[in-house]
């Protein structure tokens, strides 16, 4: 069974330390914002900002990890942030001025401000529950406290789209959708205030090794025949822009993670996204460092073997940073007409 290593726990320190690298007293700053600590956007994005700042001296990015990519989305469409996380699924709710944007008239104007550096996989939805807590499927949810993610947030969107498929549930109706933040609901999962935790991340997941040191637990979703049998509909969630049909498989985790066989869950896929107005120069630097020395992170941050440039534009319902698009270019990357 694979287990946090010593390595990977260095890994995770070295993200907190974003910011501390020696850079130029002239350099520009850059405002990056990402989901709580803990997610796997969180470790790709702040191991992102750390590679920036150590090698080059013209930026240094300075990373905020509050808040909802929904909002930081906004933000920086409005031009108060630099660098902030981004989803397909979002953008396309942002064009629109649905779900989360209902209310804001000017969604799909803000939605022309925001462009693209990356997409990178921010893993699969873990629902995880206690071993003891006699909750095996999801149908055993109903009646359950569960925490979706963040209210308002693309995660709780996606938890509460899969759960809604695969039983036919609704949070206020078969079950409590918990209201808390990523970092105030996993202390609360682990005092076992509720019952279900969902959060999406690369296995092996920080996060859930967390909880298998102390507690036996188990992570429910589909097994391989149950995706065999389900319909269209049971799956539409995985085939909407940005999400993708994922595994956890048994041999992932340590043996605190109880399951016996693999768990097909919903995936997502999540990207740095950049003010449009910021310059093509900065843009331009921040991508050429970022790719250039990804491979040197391996070693300390093993989570970034899964950032490939195969992936970069796995969906192309987003133009790229012009910035983005000349260094990508530069290096003969085939771009899709619809992302330039």
């Amino acid at each position: 069974m694979k287990k946090l290593t010593k390595l990977m726990m260095t890994g995770l320190m070295a993200t907190a330390l974003v910011g501390t690298a020696i850079t130029s007293a002239h350099a520009e700053k850059l405002k990056m914002a990402t989901i709580a600590p803990g997610s796997s956007a969180y470790l790709v994005m702040t191991t992102m900002a750390s590679m920036v700042n150590s090698n080059q001296e013209k930026y240094q990015i300075s990373v905020d990890a509050t808040g909802v990519a929904t909002k930081h989305m906004v933000e920086a469409a409005q031009g108060k942030l630099d660098l902030v996380m981004g989803s397909p699924v979002i953008i396309d709710f942002m064009k629109s001025g649905k779900a989360m944007y209902s209310k804001l008239p000017n969604a799909p104007e803000l939605a022309k401000n925001i462009e693209l550096l990356f997409w990178f996989p921010l893993g699969a939805y873990h629902t995880i529950v206690y071993d003891d807590s006699g909750i095996n499927s999801l149908k055993d949810i109903k009646g359950k406290k569960v925490f979706l993610g963040p209210p308002g947030g693309g995660a709780w969107n996606v938890s509460k789209q899969w759960i809604e498929a695969i039983t036919g549930y609704l949070p206020g109706e078969d079950y409590t959708s918990v209201k808390a933040s990523w970092a105030s609901a996993l202390q609360g999962f682990q005092d076992r205030q509720f019952d279900v935790y969902i959060s999406s991340g690369i296995p092996p997941f920080p996060q859930v090794e967390q909880l298998a040191a102390t507690n036996d637990i188990r992570i429910i979703g589909l097994t391989k025949q149950e995706v065999e049998n389900a319909t269209d509909k049971m799956l539409a969630p995985t085939n909407k822009p940005g999400r993708v049909l994922d595994v956890v498989k048994t041999d992932d985790y340590s043996d605190g993670v109880k399951n016996d066989v693999d768990i097909y869950t919903v995936g997502s896929i999540v990207g740095v996204v950049a003010r449009a107005d910021l310059s093509e120069e900065a843009v331009y630097v921040v991508t050429k460092t970022f790719w250039d020395n990804l491979e040197a992170t391996y070693a300390t941050a093993p989570y970034m073997r899964k950032v490939v440039l195969a992936d970069a534009f796995s969906a192309a319902n987003m133009k790229l940073h012009p910035g983005a698009l000349k260094y990508y270019e530069e290096i003969g990357i085939d771009i899709p007409d619809e992302m330039r």
